[in-house]
């Protein structure tokens, strides 16, 4: 527990987390707490993690060392991994979804989860997240 820059990353991951909640909660007006549970939303809370880390990385390591280039180079892989892979995942989630209603009506096999990964805009919101939280708080 003695490591701040690791409890501050997973803290800005929780954060983003309920930030989920809460603009759901706005957006649909209903509070749906299942919501912190599950992938995909805005903000991205893996972009708001590993953006905390590299930054908490560059902040006490040095934005010149070797671990802040791996902590960057990670972050931008999870990023990059979360708007495209994931995402295009949960599309073609989305097109199966509708071809196995239409093929078997009303026997359909419970669907596919769809809201897989993100949006840039996600992702962004999220990195902004962890990078903010992790300059204040450390």
């Amino acid at each position: 527990m003695a490591n701040k820059v690791l409890i501050i990353a997973l803290s800005a991951s929780l954060v983003a987390q309920l930030l989920k909640v809460i603009i759901e909660t706005i957006r649909f007006k209903k509070f749906k707490f299942q919501v912190f549970f599950e992938t995909g939303g805005m903000p991205s809370s893996h972009s708001a993690l590993v953006s905390a880390l590299a930054t908490g990385v560059g902040l006490t390591q040095g934005w010149d060392s070797s671990l802040f280039a791996i902590a960057c180079v990670f972050a931008v892989i999870v990023m990059y991994d979360a708007t495209g892979i994931r995402r295009a995942a949960g599309q073609q989630a989305q097109v199966l979804n509708q071809i196995v209603v239409e093929v078997f009506e009303d026997a359909a096999p419970d669907p596919l989860k769809e809201l897989l990964g993100h949006t840039p805009v996600q992702v962004l919101v999220g990195a902004i997240v962890g990078i903010l939280l992790m300059w204040w708080l450390l």
